[in-house]
Parts: C-alpha cells; structure tokens; sequence
C-alpha cells in the first residue's frame, strides 16, 4: 500500500472494518484498532459476526472514521487474518497502549463474563 494510503489512517481512533458474508454483502463495522510496521490490529469478541465473516473470506476492506463509523478518508483493501500465541498478546499489548483505561476496562469485562477475544491483523498488499 502506498504511504499516502496510510497516512490517512494516522492520529486515528476508528477504522471501519468491511467483511464480507458467504453471499458477499459487504458489512461494515467501526473498531479499535493500533499499528505497528504497517500492519493493523483489531480485536473483537471470539464470537462476533465479524471475526466468522473473516474466518470465511479473508478479503476486507477500511477507511478511518467516526466513532459511529463515517468514513473520514478513502477506502483500501487489506487481508485480515486471526492470529493467535506473540501475535495476538502484540495486538493486545499496541491496543491497550493506545486506549489506555478503556482498553483495560474492557479487558475486566471480559474476564469477569469469561468472553473469549479474537486478534486480527489487517495487512495491506
């Protein structure tokens, strides 16, 4: 991916995350995610339609945005893929350190209702 099209992602809260269902309507969600070397973490529920979307067609597509997901830039296409063992405690390492307390809030919750996350890397060709 060109500097241009990631430049626009800088200094950014939100992506809106396109995947697709097995019919290929597309479905677009604004997420938390962080960046290291080019490549995007996200996390989500284990369960969450997203993370299934994913696990069926790889193939997405982001553009920052709002917290309510707007768009604020150009759309790119990317390939997400979920990622477990060093790969996904890195994602969840850069997303608490760019989210700070709600990150953590987050992650009481999770342990308390014992919900399982799911990491994704969002790489750009």
């Amino acid at each position: 991916m060109s500097d241009d099209k990631l430049a626009q992602f800088a200094n950014q809260k939100y992506i809106n995350l396109e995947s697709y269902r097995k019919n290929g309507r597309a479905v677009q969600t604004p997420v938390w995610f962080a960046e290291e070397d080019g490549v995007f973490y996200v996390y989500s529920l284990a369960d969450a339609g997203k993370v299934k979307r994913i696990r069926n067609n790889p193939r997405v597509r982001v553009v920052p945005c709002s917290a309510r997901g707007r768009p604020k830039g150009e759309w790119v296409e990317a390939k997400a893929t979920i990622v477990d063992g060093a790969e996904a405690e890195l994602g969840h390492k850069l997303l608490t350190r760019k989210y700070g307390i709600w990150k953590r809030i987050g992650n009481l919750f999770r342990k308390i209702r014992k919900r399982e996350h799911a990491v994704m890397t969002i790489r750009f060709d």
